[in-house]
Formats: C-alpha cells, structure tokens, sequence
C-alpha cells in the first residue's frame, strides 16, 4: 500500500531538478529573441493576400515550446519515448495557403531544437543567415515578377499592332493562351516590365481596334 510519504519518494519528484532553472531561463529567453525574429522576418516578406498576424504569433510561440519540448526530453531518456509516442498521435489539419510559410514553420521547430540541444551559436548564425536570404530573395523588386496582360482586339492587324507595342515596352512578353471569333481576339500574354510604370497598360487600350487591356497580377503557375 502506498502511504503518504511514498509519494514524496517518487521519481518524479527526483526530476525535479534535472534542468536547472538558470538553463529553463536562457533557452526560454533566447526562443523568445530568435522566435521575434523569425517572425520580423515573416512580417518584411510577407507577400501573399492576407496577412495574418496570428501566424506569425503562432512562430513566435513554436519556438519557445519546442524548447521546452526538447529540453524535457534529453534531461529524460524515458520521457523522451513516451513524448514520441504522444506527438506521434497528433494532427494538424490547418491549411498552409502560402508555400513559404511551411519554411517558417520548419525553421522555428528547428531552432528551438538545436536551441534545447545547447548549440546556441549555431541557432543564432542559422537564423541570422536564413533571415538574410529570405530577405534577398522574397522582398526583389515587385516589377520582376510576372503578370498577365489581357488583350482584346477587333482583328489580326490590330492584334499585330498591339503586340508589338506590347512587346517594346516589357522586358519579356510570351503569350499563354489566344482565343479567336469573328471580329474578337483576345490574347493572354505573361510579361515581365521594366519598370514599375504601369502606364502602358493605357496607350494598348487607347489604341486602334483593341477593345480592351487588362494587367493581371501572376504567381507563376500556368496550367495549360
């Protein structure tokens, strides 16, 4: 029969003190710093429709619990077996909208585990570079990425005309896709401009025999 002071003799409490408090301290603080980061980070190359606050709120915390997360775990090898097989029945069935904010998330499990595991200069040179890069590479200048122009014309020769025009005015102009009826042809072109004017777009639909120019935002992805 178990007593009352058999309770105080259990191994629970004996892990009390596997993590000391200083270490709890300093891997909590500094999830917390990287964590911000990461999502100062997210915030300057955000580039999607809808920016959700929550989210990168949601980065800061990811961190901080995969910390402690990690920290349970290697002051416990016998912890560390149970925690893989009470995570292992865990779902997440939120949607990622944005293929960029699955790096997010990696990155903020990422550094409260190396965090945990004591590799702290290499959680702060990891993030500082991985930050650097995805600034270069997501915040380019707007006007590169591609668009779609819309084009509606009364025939061939105005068609000709306009793509021409068209043409000497963007850097890349290549059509995706032309559909035909009588005295009615509309073209969609993917083109890359020169430059943040978008005052072209006017002069195509002031032209001659075209009906209508409509410049479309475009992610890339053509199917067709």
């Amino acid at each position: 029969m178990i007593t009352f002071s058999d309770i105080f003799k259990s191994n629970f409490l004996e892990n009390v003190a596997s993590v000391s408090v200083f270490d709890m301290l300093l891997a909590l603080i500094l999830a917390f710093g990287l964590g911000l980061f990461i999502f100062l980070v997210y915030k300057k190359t955000f580039s999607g429709v809808m920016y959700s606050s929550s989210f990168g709120v949601t980065l800061v915390a990811l961190t901080m619990i995969t910390t402690v997360v990690i920290l349970a775990v290697t002051s416990n090898v016998v912890l560390s077996l149970g925690m893989v097989g009470a995570l292992s029945i865990v779902r997440f069935r939120t949607a990622i909208k944005e293929p960029l904010d699955i790096a997010f998330l990696f990155w903020s499990i990422a550094v409260g585990i190396v965090l945990a595991a004591g590799m702290i200069p290499l959680a702060v040179t990891g993030s500082v570079f991985i930050g650097a890069v995805l600034l270069a590479f997501v915040n380019r200048k707007s006007y590169l990425d591609p668009y779609i122009v819309v084009l509606r014309c009364d025939g061939s020769d105005s068609e000709q005309r306009a793509r021409t025009f068209l043409e000497g005015q963007v850097q890349r102009c290549v059509v995706k896709s032309k559909t035909a009826q009588r005295d009615d042809v509309e073209l969609n072109m993917e083109i890359r401009m020169k430059s943040k004017d978008t005052g072209f777009v006017n002069t195509l639909a002031g032209m001659e025999g075209v009906y209508s120019a409509v410049l479309v935002s475009y992610n890339g992805d053509y199917m067709g």
